[in-house]
């Protein structure tokens, strides 16, 4: 696989500068930029206007100075790909791909804020907060994984909470259930088998859960106090960035801290996010499971409840045909 930066064609010098496209520069006839968002090590995201919608949209397109890279080019399709394929209240959606002049993802806008910046804004949660907020990501993740599809980046900036309801972003390291590099995710948020590297399943996705809610319940994250974890990340093969080296991930050999023992929680929310995080995969719940303990925890009406006779059964997590 090459990830090497050819030259750029004649006719795209001019066209295609390094830096984010301006105000009023067109992706295409029809989408016109209102606004650059942010800039990331591949990728800009931007405030669109969509002639043919009569709205404005969002925007996730690769960097001008990253237009040959073939990794992140084709990981931006494949994301864009999954998020128009994927139909969930709790899942953004995307409208359209675009190949040229620049690869771009066109989204939906999502007003509220990151649930990162409302747990800044507002402080942890509560405990009936909590069970809410982990059934609405806990059934995106299910159905996800009933699709054959992993997250592996869940995390409260991939989170946008609005009204009471949240939306998850970002399926930009989504993939399918298998052998993966060591360190591919987010350093405070990632499961110990994501930093050894490995076989990966649908528990990093629990232990994902875990680590928002022990976020949302304490205000920081379970490793937030560990050493070095602002450094720069490495490409990987596939084009993501990545800590290739496991033995940097040392400190996840030890189980975060106890969420009780970190905020007034309750026991029993406490003991639900512990599960998520327990260091072996086998021994955290599956996700049924884990949506029956969040609905107790929510303290939704018994005869409103879906999860409470969810049989504990070995579940198939192949892809769907």
């Amino acid at each position: 696989m090459n990830d090497q930066i050819a030259p750029p064609r004649p006719d795209e010098a001019d066209v295609l500068p390094s830096r984010p496209l301006s105000r009023g520069e067109k992706f295409s006839a029809d989408l016109e930029v209102v606004g650059h968002l942010r800039r990331g090590n591949d990728l800009d995201v931007y405030d669109a206007w969509s002639e043919s919608r009569g709205a404005r949209c969002i925007v996730k397109s690769l960097r001008p100075d990253r237009r040959h890279l073939d990794g992140p080019r084709r990981a931006l399709m494949a994301e864009g790909d999954l998020l128009s394929r994927f139909f969930h209240p709790h899942i953004v959606r995307a409208y359209e791909t675009i190949d040229e002049p620049l690869p771009a993802v066109v989204m939906e806008t999502l007003g509220g804020q990151t649930l990162g910046r409302l747990i800044d804004d507002e402080g942890p949660c509560d405990t009936a907060s909590l069970g809410h907020l982990g059934l609405q990501l806990g059934s995106a993740v299910r159905y996800m994984h009933a699709h054959g599809i992993l997250h592996l980046d869940l995390k409260p900036s991939n989170l946008i909470a609005e009204a009471g309801r949240l939306r998850l972003i970002d399926l930009s390291l989504a993939r399918k259930p298998g052998p993966m590099s060591a360190g591919i995710g987010t350093w405070d948020y990632l499961s110990p088998e994501q930093a050894r590297g490995g076989e990966i399943g649908p528990a990093a996705d629990v232990w994902g859960i875990g680590a928002v809610l022990f976020e949302a319940a304490t205000g920081e994250a379970p490793y937030a106090d560990d050493a070095d974890a602002d450094r720069e990340p490495e490409m990987a093969s596939d084009g993501t960035y990545s800590y290739r080296d496991p033995e940097r991930f040392v400190q996840l050999e030890r189980a975060p801290r106890r969420a009780d023992s970190f905020a007034p929680v309750e026991r029993a929310a406490a003991d639900v996010i512990c599960a998520c995080m327990a260091l072996e995969a086998s021994e955290r719940p599956e996700i049924d499971e884990l949506l029956r303990e969040l609905e107790a925890l929510a303290a939704v009406p018994l005869e409103d409840r879906r999860w409470a006779h969810t049989p504990m059964v070995e579940r198939n997590y192949e892809p769907a045909s």
